[in-house]
């Protein structure tokens, strides 16, 4: 039995991961592979490749390759979810802005630098032609952290995924000002070279696996019910997010990691562009 670590955000786009762990589809095939949650996201996952403290990760698109970019010892083995993911751009419920504009010069919650908390909100500043020099951040590692400095006033947004946001919204916690979608496929597989080299058929047989149940995903009988009820949705919520929402079975184009590192770069997210691929071929 191979041992593989693989880590993922605790949010509705990894249940089939845990569905295929839970039937004991790897096992049947002599893989042990052992899924830990990383409510701090993308940056603390690629921190986790760095060190050698994971083997996979699924993680956000632009984080990895800014990572991969700056001497990270992994790549992007495929695609996992292809459609955007929907930024929620929110404040405190009780804060005093109603509008996307009065956020400029203000404090932006982040979960941590790098991550994709961080580099949606240089994105979206853009977007609004503020200047990105001028950004001021806080960590706030998870979307806890985040509550608490927003109620607190420490920060005044927190750039978050929609759906897994909305149950904050409806309690009154926060509000949400306006979205921002990722102008690209939004997760990603990375895979450390280290593992590539030695064991390239077993991802390749994870990646089988994984494949075949995102395939019919959506088919799944009553799998908006059970999705609504593991992560505490709305029914409604999770129908239209399963409406918009598309898992990917083929690697990441390079012209699109070409687009992305273009847009890092323009914002001064990274320093050059890589010469070797960040995609694995």
């Amino acid at each position: 039995m191979k041992k593989i670590n693989i880590v993922g955000v605790p949010e509705h786009f990894n249940l089939p991961w845990h569905l295929c762990i839970e039937d004991g589809e790897f096992e049947a095939v002599g893989i042990d592979l052992q899924w830990k949650d990383v409510p701090e996201g993308t940056g603390k996952m690629c921190e986790m490749l760095r060190e050698g403290k994971t083997d996979i990760a699924v993680v956000l698109t632009e984080g990895i390759i800014k990572d991969i970019a700056a001497g990270n010892p992994s790549k992007i083995v495929q695609m996992y979810v292809e459609s955007p993911l929907v930024w929620g751009i929110h404040v405190a419920a009780n804060a005093p802005f109603n509008a996307i504009s009065e956020l400029e010069n203000q404090k932006i919650a982040i979960s941590r630098f790098g991550s994709g908390s961080h580099l949606m909100s240089i994105l979206n500043a853009k977007s609004q032609n503020w200047d990105t020099e001028n950004l001021n951040f806080e960590v706030v590692n998870t979307i806890e952290g985040a509550v608490e400095s927003l109620q607190a006033g420490k920060s005044a947004s927190f750039m978050w995924e929609k759906f897994m946001t909305q149950p904050l919204v409806d309690q009154g916690v926060f509000r949400r000002l306006g979205v921002f979608p990722t102008p690209w496929p939004c997760f990603v597989i990375a895979v450390r070279n280290e593992i590539l080299e030695q064991a390239p058929e077993i991802i390749n047989q994870i990646l089988e696996i994984i494949n075949i149940t995102t395939t019919d995903f959506k088919h799944i009988p009553s799998i908006d019910k059970t999705l609504a009820i593991k992560y505490n949705q709305e029914l409604s919520q999770i129908q239209e997010w399963l409406k918009i929402t598309k898992w990917s079975q083929k690697q990441l184009k390079e012209e699109t990691a070409s687009l992305i590192m273009e847009q890092l770069l323009q914002i001064n997210s990274i320093s050059s562009k890589v010469a070797t691929s960040l995609v694995l071929k």
